[in-house]
C-alpha cells in the first residue's frame, strides 16, 4: 500500500514555520564549528535520506536536525521526533511504525507512527544508541527499503521521508560489544556530522551568552543589556561539561538575579564544577598528538588503579571512549600476564 501525499490539516499544523529555524540560530564562527556549519548547509540542500549526528549531551543536536529539515525541501512537511531511551521497546515500536487496532490489549483503534505521520519530512531518532538489537533489525529494514508494517498489521506501507538520528555514545565501541549493530551504523551515517563540545569552541561562548542574553532579558522584562570583561573572562574559563545547555541555563538564571543593566563577573559565582584550567600552550616546535594522548590515558589508569570509569572522569571521556582509546593503544594486550 503506497501511503498518499496528502497532509491532514492536524498535521501540517504540527509543522513549525521554516523561519523559525534559520541558519543564523546556529550561534558560532570557531575553527570548530564553520566546517559543521558548511556541511549542514549542504545536507540540508541534498537528498540525503539519512543523517548521523554525534556529539556530547547538550551541544545542540536537536536544534541542528530542526534547522537541517527546515531549511531543506523538505521544510514544508512535518517534523517528527522521539527521544528513543525514554520509552520502552514496545512502546517505541509502535511510537515510530503505529499499530493495528486490536494488535494487543489496549489498541482499541488504529494508530498511525511517526513514520508515517512524517511522510515527505523528517524523523528525528534522539539517543539513537539506546535502542534494543531487535528494533535495530526492524530500523534498518524501513531505511533499507523505506517500507514497513504497523504492529499487528500485514500490509506494507512505504513513506518517504529523511532519518535524522543522534547520539552521545560511542557507536563504534557499541558496535565493538555487540549492543549496536554495525550495518544499522553504516546506513545512519551516509552523512555523520560531529558536533563538537564548548570546550573545544571558546571564542563563540561570548557570541551565545550575548544571544541568551537578549532572549531571556526580553522574556523576563530585563533591562540587561551585556556582560562585563571580566564576566565573559569567567565564562570562557569554565570546561562546560553541560556544553551549550548548561550556558543557556547559567544565563538565565543570571539574567533573573541580575540587579544592574550589565552582568557582571559576581553573577556567575554558582557554577557547580570547578573552572577549566588554562589553555594549553602548544611548544615551539610542535607535539606528537598520538603519543601525548597514550601517556594522559596511562596517567589516568595509573593513578585510578586501572579503573576505567574513574580514568574516564579525569579526561573528560566517557568508559565507552575510554574503552576505545585502550584498544587503540594495544594498552589491554599490554596488560595481559605472559604466557608460561
Amino acid at each position: 500500500m503506497r501511503y498518499s501525499d496528502r497532509m491532514s490539516g492536524a498535521n501540517m499544523a504540527r509543522a513549525s514555520r521554516p523561519e523559525s529555524f534559520p541558519w543564523e540560530n546556529l550561534i558560532g564562527s570557531s575553527g570548530a564549528m564553520r566546517p559543521v556549519k558548511i556541511l549542514l548547509a549542504k545536507v540540508a540542500a541534498l537528498p540525503v535520506s539519512t543523517v548521523l549526528l554525534i556529539g556530547e549531551s547538550g551541544t545542540g543536536k536537536d536544534l541542528i536536525a530542526k534547522t537541517i529539515h527546515f531549511n531543506s525541501p523538505r521544510g514544508s512537511r512535518p517534523f517528527q521526533n522521539v527521544t528513543c531511551s525514554a520509552l520502552a521497546e514496545t512502546l517505541l515500536e509502535t511510537e515510530l511504525f503505529g499499530h493495528e487496532r486490536g494488535a494487543f490489549t489496549d489498541a482499541k483503534q488504529q494508530k498511525k507512527g511517526l513514520f508515517e505521520l512524517a511522510h515527505g519530512g523528517t524523523v528525528y531518532l534522539d539517543e539513537i544508541g539506546e535502542t534494543s538489537p531487535s528494533l535495530q533489525v526492524k530500523l534498518l529494514r524501513f531505511l533499507e527499503e523505506k517500507e514497513f508494517k504497523r504492529v499487528g498489521g500485514s500490509a506494507d506501507i512505504r513513506v518517504d521521508v529523511r532519518a535524522i538520528a543522534a547520539t552521545n555514545r560511542d557507536l563504534k565501541a557499541g558496535m565493538r560489544e555487540g549492543t549496536f549493530r554495525p550495518d544499522l551504523y553504516y546506513r545512519l551515517s551516509t552523512i555523520l556530522v560531529r558536533v563538537p563540545p564548548l570546550r573545544e569552541r571558546r571564542s563563540d561562548i561570548r557570541l551565545l551568552a550575548e544571544s541568551f542574553l537578549r532572549g531571556f532579558a526580553a522574556a523576563f522584562g530585563k533591562d540587561v543589556r551585556g556582560l562585563s570583561q571580566r564576566a565573559v573572562s569567567h565564562l570562557e574559563s569554565y570546561h562546560w561539561p553541560g556544553n551549550v545547555r548548561e550556558l543557556k541555563n547559567v544565563i538565565e538564571r543570571a539574567v533573573l538575579l541580575c540587579e544592574g543593566d550589565l552582568l557582571r563577573r559576581h553573577d556567575f559565582l554558582d557554577f557547580d564544577d570547578e573552572p577549566a584550567s588554562p589553555a594549553f600552550s602548544l611548544p615551539a616546535d610542535g607535539l606528537d598528538v598520538e603519543r601525548l594522548e597514550r601517556d594522559l590515558l596511562v596517567q589516568a589508569l595509573d593513578r585510578t588503579g586501572g579503573n576505567q570509569t574513574r580514568a574516564g572522569q579525569l579526561l573528560r571521556l566517557s568508559r565507552d571512549q575510554i574503552r576505545y582509546r585502550i584498544d587503540k593503544f594495544g594498552l589491554a594486550r599490554e596488560a595481559e600476564p605472559v604466557a608460561d
